[in-house]
């Protein structure tokens, strides 16, 4: 059953992604619960997400060669496991701090099991099988994308902020168990060696990288975060010098993974995407609870057609690749997200019901479909079995390192569109309010915006003037919500448009693809198999 059946080998590896796709999105759901219970701070409970994000980001290159090492199955059981073990540790803390360093082993555990299923896929299946292969990861992410604030909402509502981790330990246990029945333990045939003082720069140059980008925008890009960014682009080209000396040996980043000009091309694609794709999540999420007013469960819910169109379009767009190849595929989903990002735009309103979405969000759906499944296809389809695994790695880095730019760079936009927009709104509204309360109003609006932004649930931007008659603060405070509802649906929109331009720009760029003939693709070589 394990050599003769890869599909089910396929399905096995996708538990390890659904179990880390889904402890994101659920991550986000309990914040404000985690918050109250742990009594953390804003920049603590951001933490929590960001250590997992930054450990994850700076390892991954590090992890497909271990996995080229000492065997993808191998490095996946260990990920999985340390996962597993930390989510655990996550769910039993009672501080701040307990729980970002369980967080930061978390994703290490996802690091390494991250790489790994495509080293595994590419001697499993050959190459005009792949598309149809991939296709099951873009299932597994509907489902996960679909489950997780859903799942999450009804956990932190009936039970407690603890149980979104408790719930990846039986996911856990479970991808152990399968993995070590079903998945074969392939290895190619010569040794490799782990580059040490690669690994040391390379972790160095991205972690100060990573962590700058995410925390840019608290810090109003200062001096810290320019030279971390200029340091980090200093130790990365040290990095490249000292690749470019090993080739020979045995280098953290093979320089052969670029002579096909495919794969250079997809990796700068892979980050727009993620650019893309934060662009989309982080400010229409706000909106939605913010403006709308939505629960968190409703504003997950706004997200089921997408999710649901990415999940049953993904076989289907499997298959054409393998039919026609995923040039214009690829380029078909990266037209088709922006498109529908740029729907959103063109509907979304202070008073705009949630059902209006769903056109975009199919749309979106259905461009996420087909982007994802050729996209992996392309890069990896002429990558050698030894590299798959640094192959995988460097693909995956660059794709978290896109959703950290996606994230600073959204932010950027929408803080900066956003206290312009509270003082313009101020400013034109305040005619309607009585003439001693006007002064008071505009400056709390410019008080706001030039001290940092509360866009929570329920929040206005500003407080109402001290000291004003009821009837008249009653007024101020109608008028401040019309303020910033109007001020944030302008800046969202801006927001939007940035990361959907962005898309449109990587549809282009995908006319550098080549797009070979059927008859040039040749079965990939048959790695040893090694039994465990």
């Amino acid at each position: 059953m394990r050599r003769d059946n890869p599909f089910a080998a396929l399905t096995v590896l996708s538990l390890g992604l659904f179990m880390t796709l889904l402890d994101v999105t659920i991550v986000n759901v309990a914040i404000p619960q985690l918050l109250d219970s742990l009594n953390a701070s804003v920049d603590q409970a951001l933490w929590v997400i960001n250590a997992y994000v930054l450990v994850l980001g700076v390892f991954l290159i590090t992890a497909g060669r271990l996995g080229d090492i000492y065997g993808p199955r191998n490095v996946f059981l260990v990920g999985t496991a340390l996962f597993t073990l930390a989510s655990i540790a996550c769910g039993l803390s009672d501080s701040p701090a307990t729980l970002i360093a369980a967080r930061a082993i978390q994703g290490f555990g996802a690091a390494l099991l991250t790489p790994q299923p495509l080293a595994i896929v590419l001697p499993l299946f050959p190459p005009e099988k792949r598309g149809s292969a991939f296709a099951i990861n873009g299932v597994v992410a509907g489902l996960a994308a679909v489950a997780g604030p859903t799942l999450g909402g009804l956990i932190v509502t009936q039970w407690d902020w603890r149980g979104i981790f408790f719930v990846n330990v039986p996911f856990g246990i479970l991808s152990i168990a399968l993995t070590l029945w079903i998945v074969p333990d392939l290895r190619p045939g010569r040794r490799h060696r782990l580059d040490i003082s690669g690994v040391v720069v390379a972790s160095i140059a991205l972690t100060a990288i990573t962590f700058a980008l995410i925390e840019g925008q608290r810090y109003d890009w200062d001096w810290r975060i320019w030279a971390l960014l200029v340091g980090g682009a200093l130790l990365l080209a040290a990095f490249v010098w000292m690749q470019r000396r090993k080739q020979d040996g045995e280098p953290l980043v093979p320089f052969a993974l670029f002579r096909d000009r495919n794969y250079s091309v997809i990796l700068a694609v892979a980050a727009a995407v993620h650019v893309g794709m934060a662009g989309l999540f982080l400010p229409f999420t706000i909106y939605l609870q913010s403006v709308l007013g939505l629960s968190a469960l409703q504003a997950g819910l706004v997200y089921v057609p997408f999710s649901l169109m990415s999940m049953f379009a993904s076989p289907v767009s499997g298959r054409l690749t393998d039919r026609i190849g995923g040039k214009y595929i690829l380029m078909t989903g990266l037209t088709l997200f922006a498109v529908g990002m740029l729907l959103l735009v063109a509907i979304a309103g202070v008073d705009t019901s949630r059902w209006t979405f769903v056109p975009g969000m199919i749309l979106g759906g259905l461009g996420t479909a087909c982007i994802f499944v050729p996209m992996i296809t392309i890069a990896m389809g002429r990558v050698p079995p030894h590299l798959a695994g640094a192959g995988s790695g460097l693909l995956n880095t660059t794709r978290q390192l896109g959703g950290a730019v996606g994230g600073a760079l959204v932010g950027a936009v929408l803080q900066n569109r956003l206290a312009v927009s509270l003082r313009d709104e101020a400013a034109a509204r305040a005619s309607e309010l009585p003439a001693q309360a006007r002064p008071g109003f505009v400056h709390g609006f410019d008080a706001a915006a030039g001290g940092g932004l509360e866009v929570g649930a329920g929040q206005t931007g500003a407080k109402p003037p001290a000291g004003l008659p009821e009837e008249v603060a009653h007024r101020v405070a109608i008028v401040a919500r019309e303020v910033f509802d109007f001020a944030f649906v302008s800046a969202m929109k801006w927001s939007l448009v940035v990361p959907a331009a962005i898309m449109l720009a990587a549809a282009l760029t995908c006319f550098a693809l080549r797009q070979p003939p059927r008859r040039e693709v040749e079965p990939a070589p048959q790695p040893e198999a090694v039994t465990a």
